[in-house]
């Protein structure tokens, strides 16, 4: 039984006119009729009374057009489905970010997204970027925004942005009121970080800043978002680096001063090989551009 054989039953079905449903088909009368015939010989029953005045449906074939009417159009609605999916106007896109993405570039990338391809369900994950780059590769993300990755082997890598690194500050620090800050003013301070295995470009970009002083600042204290490095930083625990775009985010009891020199993070757009259309038209928004 063929699928073509359903379709053309259903047609001749809803006109109950051989002519009218092969015009309606694009096909000629005799290929139609022979499809009937051999659907009517494969399942053993008459599916329409004919006569030269009219054609009706019998019984069972009354019955047939009741049990597969639905089944044919789930079937229909399916293949359009995978085709919507293919070409990247429906599905589902599995996308994780680091925290400080969460201030610049994801929100408007969202909302530009949803604008265009609203069908299309964006499932967001936060979290850091080794946690992304293990789920990448795992073939549990589709998309992750990290940050200062180095090479990965299995990922495509491309650069979204770069943003200045800045110093971050309790209120009542000593260099609180300082216009920048250079890498000596932090020797020997407590200092707090993200974990090396979570972000571990990130954290060796910020350790560089202080390799040639003596004493560097001193790791006492490591969080994983953010806003708890914030948190602590106003609690006095000690001071931090993070991107610039962390002035969005106003924390009581803390200020942000320039770093001397402007040393740089780097925030790129992470996927596995292979293309995937969905996948592109975010990127496009991420990057400000509006997918067609």
């Amino acid at each position: 039984m063929e699928l073509r054989q359903l379709r053309y039953f259903l047609v001749v079905a809803d006109e109950l006119h051989f002519g009218r449903a092969a015009e309606r088909l694009h096909i000629t009368q005799p290929p139609l009729t022979v499809a009937v015939k051999g659907l009517e010989r494969e399942l053993g029953v008459q599916l329409f009374d004919r006569t030269t005045r009219r054609v009706t449906l019998t019984a069972a074939g009354q019955a047939f057009k009741d049990r597969i009417q639905a089944a044919v159009a789930d079937l229909d609605d399916a293949a359009g489905d995978v085709a919507d999916v293919a070409a990247g106007k429906s599905g589902k896109i599995r996308v994780g970010f680091v925290s400080s993405a969460s201030y610049t570039t994801v929100p408007e990338a969202i909302r530009a997204f949803r604008e265009q391809r609203p069908r299309i369900d964006l499932v967001l994950h936060p979290l850091t970027s080794g946690e992304q780059i293990e789920q990448l590769l795992d073939g549990n993300l589709d998309l992750g925004l990290i940050r200062d990755p180095g090479d990965v082997p299995g990922l495509n890598l491309e650069l979204l942005g770069t943003e200045d690194l800045v110093v971050v500050l309790p209120e009542t620090h000593r260099l609180a009121a300082a216009a920048e800050i250079r890498p000596e003013d932090l020797e020997g301070e407590p200092m707090i970080l993200f974990p090396y295995r979570l972000m571990p470009g990130f954290v060796a970009r910020v350790l560089r800043l202080f390799e040639s002083l003596p004493t560097p600042p001193i790791v006492v204290q490591q969080a994983i978002h953010q806003e708890t490095v914030l948190g602590l930083v106003a609690a006095g625990l000690g001071v931090s680096v993070l991107p610039e775009s962390v002035q969005r985010f106003q924390m009581p009891g803390v200020t942000t001063r320039r770093f001397a020199g402007r040393p740089q993070t780097e925030l790129y757009v992470a996927r596995a090989f292979g293309r995937s259309p969905a996948v592109e038209d975010f990127i496009m928004c991420l990057k400000g551009q509006i997918p067609e």
